[in-house]
């Protein structure tokens, strides 16, 4: 799919999609009235609801609500895998985008129901049933993603967004958008809730976790988002998130409570 668009068809009438994505393309905030369970068998995708981030791969698929705007943002070349169900005929009743354990039996079924041709009814209709009584939730952390409104502090913002491994404090950024220090920090608490270390730590670690998915060494990982070595940057994935990049992405493993988490100032890295 060329980057920057969002499928032109009526969901009603596709009860399962496979969406081969570029590693530059994604696709745009849209919503559907169908509930969404989306899965990437290789590759990693990454999809944003609201200020918060997902990550989809092979050992996890997110479930999204009908009605819920959301969008897939550019990770890696892979293909998007969706099923599509009408709310009244969907026993899941989460209020919010869910990430389900895809282990064991769940991503099979999710591509044997994606294979199945529309004139399969009967036979979508005995797999999802099977496929409802396997969903399970997992407990993940999500990363808040709020950018400042203010010119100034969405200048440095959108600075580190496009490259993570920028070292430049906040006086430094100050500098050069011309703002003092006090005054940027202080915009950047008020108009994200946490401090300029903490928003930066953030960023980084949501920069980090697409690569981390795709299989890349935690210690070029470390160095592409900004910090000097792999002990430290684990030392704030654990903070944040909860565990080590390696448990995260372990067979079964979870992240902790989900939660919006407001961290402490990062270690120097």
């Amino acid at each position: 799919m060329p980057a920057g668009q969002s499928p032109s068809f009526d969901y009603a009438d596709y009860p399962s999609i496979v969406i081969p994505l570029e590693a530059t393309s994604g696709v745009t905030v849209h919503s559907h009235p169908q509930h969404q369970l989306t899965w990437a068998p290789d590759g990693v995708l990454t999809m944003e609801v609201g200020s918060s981030r997902w990550l989809v791969q092979r050992m996890r698929a997110l479930w999204i609500p009908g009605g819920v705007p959301h969008t897939v943002l550019p990770t890696a070349a892979c293909d998007m895998v969706s099923l599509y169900v009408e709310p009244d005929r969907c026993p899941m009743r989460w209020e919010g985008p869910t990430v389900v354990d895809a282990t064991g039996l769940v991503g099979p079924l999710v591509t044997y129901l994606a294979a199945l041709g529309d004139a399969d009814e009967e036979r979508r209709r005995r797999g999802q049933a099977v496929l409802w009584d396997l969903l399970t939730p997992m407990a993940v952390t999500t990363i808040p993603t709020a950018l400042p409104t203010d010119p100034q502090a969405r200048q440095v913002a959108l600075a580190i967004r496009r490259d993570p491994s920028d070292t430049r404090g906040i006086g430094d950024w100050g500098r050069t958008v011309g703002a003092s220090t006090r005054t940027l920090s202080r915009r950047f608490r008020t108009e994200t809730g946490v401090s300029f270390e903490s928003w930066r730590t953030f960023e980084r670690l949501n920069a980090a976790l697409p690569l981390l998915g795709t299989g890349m060494p935690i210690s070029r990982v470390a160095h592409r988002v900004g910090y000097r070595t792999a002990s430290a940057f684990i030392t704030a994935f654990r903070r944040e998130i909860g565990t080590t990049p390696a448990a995260y992405f372990g067979a079964g493993g979870t992240t902790g409570t989900r939660a919006e988490p407001i961290g402490s100032p990062e270690p120097t890295g």
